[in-house]
């Protein structure tokens, strides 16, 4: 019987453990999306969070904040002990409750009883999201809303509110433009290394597109969609482009280290990444400009030109 699993994605590492009644449900029937990330048990120092899945009820807390997006709730709050909870809920219905240390380091993920697969899996993989978009932020790393492509040994991603077209216009891409891959659909990880290099990686979490590569590429651009009756492109630069990454990254800002760190992690993207604003149609003209666009942005940066 398999108890705990370890996972490596963005180079960081975190430890997965359940209660015997959840381990074959748990690791045979929720969780195959995190294979691709598997690694050998690490030490204790390496682990950046540890999380343990058991079945029961979480300590009573109080709400601070509640975030409710196309059926999925999630409620933030805080027990008497100053813990951090967060309450996942499907069309209302609970699924788990994520009681977490001061230092987000440990958690417990708390499920009802028999709970239907479903909704385990939403309740384990909305938890081990949170955690680490959260246990992440201090070390120049941010989970994205957002779609990426690989093309010519680069990472690009499609930025947007939902239902702007981010998968659509990823979709046009591997279409219309020979030589793209997907990477991820829905929630890859950046990293900026040595305060400028950025890299783009696969994840175990991608919507509703199954795509969960253990990948990394370097990051050739950002590109901020709008549904529009053309196709016109432009670049942003200084505040314009910070202002396209902020709503796009995941993380508690109302805690101070966290916003310090995402807030560095994003300085760092909009000054280091191109970053693009597309008005488009989802259509191949569409994807061929935005190619045509971020790939002549590469070329010019490698010659030592400025690009508009």
């Amino acid at each position: 019987m398999i108890s705990s699993g370890t996972y490596k994605v963005a180079e960081h590492v975190f430890k997965v453990s359940a209660a015997a009644d959840l381990c074959d449900k748990l690791f045979s029937e929720c969780m195959d999306n995190y294979e691709p990330f598997a690694v050998p048990a690490a030490q204790n120092s390496e682990y950046l969070f540890k999380v343990n899945v058991e079945c029961g009820e979480a300590p009573e807390y109080t709400e601070e904040l509640c975030q409710d997006e196309e059926g999925q709730q999630i409620i933030c709050g805080l027990t008497a002990g100053k813990k951090s909870v967060f309450d996942f809920r499907l069309q209302h219905k609970l699924t788990g409750v994520l009681v977490c240390s001061e230092d987000y380091r440990m958690a417990t993920l708390f499920v009802p009883k028999n709970e239907p697969l479903a909704l385990l899996r939403f309740a384990v993989n909305n938890a081990m999201m949170v955690l680490y978009a959260i246990a992440t932020a201090p070390y120049n790393t941010a989970l994205f809303h957002a779609a990426v492509v690989s093309y010519d040994g680069k990472g690009y991603m499609f930025l947007g509110k939902s239902g702007t077209g981010k998968s659509t216009h990823a979709r046009l891409w591997l279409k219309y433009n020979e030589g793209s891959e997907l990477l991820n659909d829905d929630n890859p990880v950046v990293r900026i290394f040595d305060g400028a290099r950025a890299v783009v990686y696969g994840s175990p979490w991608s919507g509703k597109t199954p795509c969960y590569k253990n990948q990394e590429f370097a990051l050739g651009g950002f590109v901020m969609l709008s549904q529009a009756p053309y196709n016109k492109i432009e670049r942003l630069r200084g505040v314009r482009a910070y202002a396209a990454l902020v709503p796009c990254i995941s993380g508690k800002r109302w805690e101070t280290v966290i916003a310090d760190g995402l807030h560095k992690t994003e300085n760092a993207l909009a000054m280091n990444v191109p970053v693009w604003y597309l008005e488009c149609l989802p259509d191949e003209e569409a994807a061929k400009l935005c190619c045509a666009s971020v790939s002549e942005s590469r070329s010019r940066i490698k010659s030592g030109m400025t690009c508009g």
